[in-house]
């Protein structure tokens, strides 16, 4: 938190402003011990949050504490209890930034009792047997309710400091939607349990907390193990050519800029986020010294060039989480007026996943420095885009990634330095640029 802009420092004062109001104003007629007990489970689970695959984001076991709290506690106990995220068992935390996480806490549990409330529900009556169907619809209110509001107030201050993008913050947000509310849907069973054994409740519930928590870290773990086995291919991709390091990961890049600009689902952003770090994984199948030749290739030479896409769709095919990505593998070099290959496929029959990988290829083709000519200014890759546009490209995925470059900018790769104790071979030409033809002896050339 430290150097916060002056914006973000506002806005954290004023949210620690609000929950101080609302809790200073508020009549507290509540279970002093149960609101104890309470506040000994949110600092458990608070002090050990569960880990997503996610940049910047943990979710805390404290939702389930808190949202029982709104059942067992009301409004007013709900804030109280969010106040102990000040306290928070993780020790790394600043000052400022548990300060913020209390009075966010706080007035997330307020505006959830509030709609509780509004909704119907009441608070549990020991030895009640039908208690859980009487609240479940003002729960689920409320849980939506907590949820939206945290999100909200944490996504204030990332934007605010610079931290993210709204469109990193919106591509996050649904995984991080579903671990709260099921977090939260623990809270239920807290106040269901408590309805039976009163306060032990809270010890009986941890078991089966921590066992959710494990079961969202061991995704997360196998999460990773799958980038480390995409970056593990991408880098022997590159191995084959010093000039293109760091292709796979922009294009990957581009391509989810791409669609996040066209509104795809964050799963299928994910997956083409996938399909973009391995579109050349088939270099793996032609020989090296075809793809470094500097001359004229053979048509042999050409047709294995032509032939990498299947080759990588058959490298790739057995592993089960990249799905939809097979396609934009396979037919990322297929062109709209059907003289692409492998398969010369045309229009709406090119798979939408090889339509943006295609445009994304290109667009960082041109822009990276090559053996044979130095980088070509944006401004140049955007023409060249607009000229293929409907012949070569899919005009409206073009439109869209233009738009998502004028939003998010694009950073073109620093020009490679080759190391000096090595003799480097590199191509003197680059099926992926658009703008220059690949020469076959015999033939001219082709596009």
């Amino acid at each position: 938190m430290r150097g916060l802009p002056l914006a973000a420092w506002a806005y954290v004062v004023g949210i620690v402003a609000l929950a101080a109001g609302l809790i200073a104003t508020s009549s507290f007629d509540l279970n002093w011990k149960w609101l104890a007990v309470l506040a000994v489970l949110f600092l458990i689970c608070d002090s050990a949050p569960a880990l997503l695959n996610v940049e910047r984001a943990r979710v805390s076991l404290s939702f389930a504490a808190g949202l029982a709290s709104v059942v067992l506690l009301g409004p007013a106990g709900a804030a109280l209890l969010g106040l102990c995220a000040v306290v928070t068992g993780q020790r790394l935390f600043a000052p400022v930034k548990r300060l913020f996480n209390g009075a966010q806490f706080a007035l997330c549990g307020f505006a959830a009792g509030t709609v509780f409330d509004a909704l119907g529900g009441r608070k549990v009556r020991p030895g009640e047997v039908e208690w859980v169907q009487h609240v479940l619809g003002p729960f689920v209110g409320a849980l939506v309710t907590f949820v939206v509001v945290n999100l909200l107030l944490v996504a204030g201050i990332l934007l605010l400091s610079k931290q993210a993008t709204f469109s990193e913050l919106l591509h996050e947000s649904g995984q991080l939607v579903f671990s709260c509310l099921g977090y939260g849907m623990f809270g239920l069973l807290i106040a269901g349990l408590w309805s039976k054994v009163g306060p032990f409740a809270a010890v009986l519930v941890l078991l089966p907390l921590f066992i959710a928590r494990w079961a969202l870290e061991q995704t997360r773990a196998q999460q990773q193990a799958h980038a480390a086995t995409l970056a593990a291919l991408c880098q022997a991709v590159e191995t084959k050519d010093y000039y293109t390091r760091g292709h796979s990961e922009r294009v990957s890049r581009g391509s989810v800029m791409i669609a996040e600009e066209i509104g795809m689902r964050s799963d299928r952003v994910e997956a083409i986020r996938y399909a973009g770090m391995l579109h050349d994984v088939g270099k793996l199948g032609v020989p090296t010294k075809v793809l470094q030749k500097s001359g004229s290739l053979t048509e042999e030479e050409f047709a294995a060039i032509q032939l990498h896409p299947m080759r990588g769709l058959e490298i790739v095919r057995e592993i089960g989480f990249l799905d939809e990505a097979l396609a934009g593998i396979m037919h990322h070099h297929e062109k709209m007026n059907g003289r692409g290959y492998p398969m010369g496929l045309a229009g709406d029959e090119i798979p939408e996943f090889a339509r943006v990988i295609s445009v994304a290829d290109a667009f960082d083709s041109m822009t990276s420095t090559r053996s044979y000519r130095a980088a070509r200014t944006i401004e140049e890759a955007v023409e060249e885009l607009r000229r293929g546009a409907g012949d070569h490209f899919d005009p409206g995925i073009v439109e869209a990634f233009l738009r998502a470059l004028e939003r998010d900018g694009w950073e073109p790769p620093k020009p490679v330095v080759l190391p000096e104790d090595d003799v480097v071979e590199t191509t003197q030409q680059d099926h992926d640029d658009p703008s220059t033809p690949i020469k076959v002896a015999g033939d001219g050339v082709r596009r």
